[in-house]
């Protein structure tokens, strides 16, 4: 055993002696999974002495609440621990901001039986009105003009009239891939009154997002040839729109492309984008002459992620950068300069935003989720406590973990060691492998409907998020390195993964299990398979069984090439379905629960229905179950679906990884929901 194998070890012990001696309080639940609340959007006025943000939540189904999606409640925070309710609940504000002069607080909505429309609420009191809208489609973003005066809508295709009457008549017969409608962008007077007839504005192609130059001479878009999810990842471009002229001309990138900002002077852009056609994801940080449209690289080539940026009302760029599972706030110069960086401590961030040089995030850490915090130059207050009931939750341990690969290759994850501590001869040990595999896991709050995290802690489960090969925030080059090798090295890290953590004394090593969704479920689908005899349990989400059919029913299929197989499945037949789980089912012992969205487009439900039907037929004494969610496409997105999600999940696990037992009964095939109401036992009294 090594140095750093007996000091975890040892570790471990002394937090397990620890923990033993210590009053527990009570486990997290798929109960409390379902209530969960955190913060998705803010906004900080220009002045910097306001912050609006939402919360994200879920109909509580658990008590009651009808099913729903997520929905979103505005609060104006006055100060640490200070926030409040700023409209009704059944208000769910999206894409919130300040107007220019800080007066108003806008945001869509769709009132009633309209469109999604552009609202606003006055800061010092008084009721919401709508400023601007458009008759025939609901509005997808908006900025406003400096004086306030224009509303810049961007919204969806109009109506084909001709087309709603032959579907009125039964003629709904839909031509795959061809009958594209693109967005349109409005400019709407901003008055007393709503302006019912917006002048139009001519985009490039199919613009799904935008950015107004502070001094209201341009817009910024990002544009696609078509509305087609593969061009969407792989062809969108920013466009700048000179609002005088009508000219566009266009950002020449060569990747993906995500966040875009501009300068306080309108001079540079900022944008994160991969460093060309084959990076997996967009992490590099660019600087953008907006006159000459060349692009100068911050940190391209560095072991890390750029994931949000915004620039400060002194010109100063802010990005949050996730370094491996940590995150840093950096601050840049016009030019690309570092200034500052600084350490997060338990803290990822995620979003940022700022008003008069006051920088406000999003972050969330291993005991909650994303909450609003506001940077002080010294550190960040934390201004808000959505889950006061977390409080009532004994957590699991949680850490980042290194351990060395078969070949040499440094891989990092994060280890969440079971309540109460490691028990002798290692615990029950889940795999969580996030899903792309262009993703990272971080080491902040991983619990959720998919994500077993501490109610797994809670029932005696250690839980693993790898980074494996493949995962971003550790640079281009190890992004790059699971390419061409469906199967290969990227998933040999995860059995790799089991192997330390059983040398190391924190997992026994028969009773290992594996889920993922996505590139995760073709992970669990191939630990399942090829890998079976490592694994006990496994859970697939919207995964891949077949690497060949998958190529002709998925919506991404150049990205496929581009960032991932690197060839075309003409080229290697028989290479893709060696590489595929259903290849290998001969070997399949481990019982495996199939889940997936039946409209799902990125990863058809044919391909759980493959892998089900070749084990059924070929290893009949093998646990097998499909469960197919109605209306949920490539996750599911209703409280209900979620909440059965999460219970089915942990159900297959106590039943063949906490045993062991590969042959136990299969669990019946309703799940034990907890549906009630007042009264009810839903894992505790809701806040």
């Amino acid at each position: 055993m090594t140095t750093s194998s007996r000091a975890g070890l040892a570790g471990a012990f002394v937090l397990s002696l620890l923990l033993s001696n210590t009053a527990l309080a009570r486990p997290m639940t798929p109960e409390d999974v379902a209530r969960v609340r955190a913060a998705v959007s803010l906004a900080v006025s220009p002045d910097g002495t306001g912050i609006a943000y939402t919360t994200g939540s879920r109909p509580d189904v658990t008590q009651g609440e009808p099913d729903g999606t997520l929905r979103q409640q505005l609060f104006l925070a006055d100060g640490p621990m200070q926030a409040r309710a700023y409209l009704p609940e059944g208000v769910n504000a999206g894409q919130i901001a300040f107007s220019p002069d800080g007066s108003l607080i806008t945001y869509l909505w769709a009132q009633g039986d309209e469109k999604r429309s552009l609202w606003g609420v006055p800061v010092h009191g008084g009721a919401p009105r709508k400023l601007a809208g458009v008759a025939d489609a609901n509005v997808s973003a908006y900025a406003l003009s400096p004086d306030g005066r224009t509303a810049y809508l961007l919204a969806g295709p109009a109506p084909d009239s001709a087309r709603e009457a032959e579907a009125g008549k039964g003629f709904t017969a839909i031509v795959y891939e061809e009958e594209q409608r693109f967005n349109r962008l409005f400019a709407a007077t901003v008055g007393t009154s709503v302006d019912t007839a917006p002048r139009e504005i001519a985009v490039p192609g199919h613009v799904d997002e935008m950015r107004l130059a502070p001094d209201g001479s341009f817009l910024v878009v990002k544009s696609a040839p078509t509305t087609l999810v593969d061009d969407n990842l792989m062809r969108r471009r920013p466009h700048i729109i000179d609002l005088d002229t009508g000219t566009t001309r266009a950002v020449e990138t060569t990747g993906k492309i995500e966040d875009l900002e501009i300068a306080p002077d309108g001079r540079t852009l900022s944008l994160i984008a991969g460093v060309d056609q084959h990076d997996p994801a967009a992490t590099t940080l660019y600087m953008v002459d907006v006159a000459t449209l060349a692009l100068t690289p911050v940190n391209e080539g560095a072991a890390e992620a750029a994931v949000d940026a915004e620039w400060m009302a002194d010109g100063r760029l802010a990005a949050t950068v996730h370094v491996g599972a940590q995150s840093v706030l950096r601050f840049y110069d016009p030019r690309g300069r570092m200034l500052r960086e600084v350490e997060t401590g338990d803290l990822i961030v995620t979003a940022l935003e700022q008003g008069g040089n006051r920088l406000a995030v999003l972050a969330d850490s291993p005991a909650h989720p994303n909450e609003l915090f506001v940077y002080s130059g010294g550190g960040f207050d934390r201004w808000t406590e959505h889950n006061p009931w977390l409080s009532e939750i004994t957590f699991g341990p949680q850490r980042t973990l290194t351990y060395t690969a078969r070949d040499g290759q440094q891989i990092e994850g994060v280890l969440i060691e079971p309540v109460g501590g490691i028990p002798f001869g290692g615990a029950p040990l889940i795999l969580d492998v996030h899903g792309g595999p262009e993703a990272h896991e971080s080491n902040g709050w991983q619990t959720g409907y998919a994500s077993p995290g501490q109610v797994a802690a809670g029932r005696g489960y250690a839980v693993f998020l790898p980074n494996y090969r493949g995962s971003t925030a550790y640079g281009v080059a190890f992004s790059m390195q699971h390419q061409g090798d469906y199967a290969g090295k990227e998933f040999d890290d995860l059995v790799d993964a089991k192997a330390a953590l059983v040398e190391m004394g924190l997992v026994d090593g028969s009773r290992v299990g594996i889920t993922g969704g996505s590139y995760g479920g073709f992970a669990s689908a191939w630990g399942a398979t090829y890998y079976s005899a490592e694994f006990a349990a496994a859970v697939m989400s919207v995964g891949i069984s077949n690497n060949i059919s998958k190529f002709g029913t998925t919506d991404i299929p150049n990205e496929m090439y581009l960032v991932h197989e690197r060839k075309w499945p003409w080229e290697e037949w028989d290479h893709l379905l060696e590489r595929s789980p259903i290849y290998h089912v001969d070997k399949a012992e481990t019982p495996i629960l199939i889940l997936h969205g039946e409209e799902d487009t990125r990863v058809s439900p044919t391909q759980s229905y493959e892998l089900y039907r070749h084990i059924r037929t070929r290893r009949p004494e093998t646990p097998v179950r499909l469960v197919l969610y109605p209306g949920e496409g490539h996750g599911n997105a209703r409280a209900a679906a979620r909440y059965d999600y999460n219970v089915r999940m942990m159900e297959w696990f106590d039943t063949y990884l906490m045993s062991g037992n590969r042959s136990a009964a299969m669990p019946g095939p309703r799940p034990a929901l907890q549906l009630g109401g007042e009264g009810a036992d839903a894992g505790g009294t809701a806040e």
